[in-house]
């Protein structure tokens, strides 16, 4: 019985997680492995310099830039997903960290490239944030989404590249 109950409240918990993620993000869905690769041809970084994935999920896109020589930063909301993403960087760990909180209140500084997979109704707010915050020429790649009233310097399979 007492394991009944638990499988319930991690239910629950899952559930009331992935529901708060909704209203600051977009809830979890994997970026698949062409789209990582697209992604880090168009932020076309150079070994050792940094990219953050804001949203990181279960962290394959922060592994994928760790094999290319990236340090990679992930900041994921949902706490079960922040810890998948840990767990499955470990072999990355002097290159990748990945920091379970809110992106909206993550100093982006340190950033040569970011990479999302927001929704829609967010791309203004996170445009505002990279012109706020984020270093001159830094580049962002988004997967799907446009920021509305800036031209993509390159779109490539639903990943569109702007330079800042």
């Amino acid at each position: 019985m007492t394991t009944l109950w638990i499988i319930w409240g991690l239910a629950i918990a899952l559930i009331l997680t992935s529901g708060v993620v909704l209203l600051f993000g977009a809830p979890y869905i994997p970026t698949l492995k062409k789209q990582q690769a697209t992604a880090l041809d168009l932020l076309a970084l150079k070994p050792g310099q940094v990219v953050y994935d804001l949203g990181c999920g279960d962290g394959r896109f922060l592994a994928a830039a760790a094999r290319r020589g990236l340090r990679a930063v992930g900041y994921e909301l949902n706490p079960f997903m922040a810890l998948i993403a840990w767990i499955s960087t470990r072999r990355y760990h002097r290159q990748v960290k990945v920091k379970w909180g809110n992106f909206w209140q993550a100093d982006i500084g340190e950033a040569d490239g970011i990479f999302v997979f927001l929704l829609d109704r967010f791309m203004p707010r996170l445009d505002k944030k990279i012109k706020a915050e984020a270093k001159a020429g830094i580049k962002l790649v988004s997967y799907a989404f446009k920021i509305p009233g800036k031209k993509p310097a390159a779109t490539k399979s639903a990943l569109f590249l702007y330079i800042y």
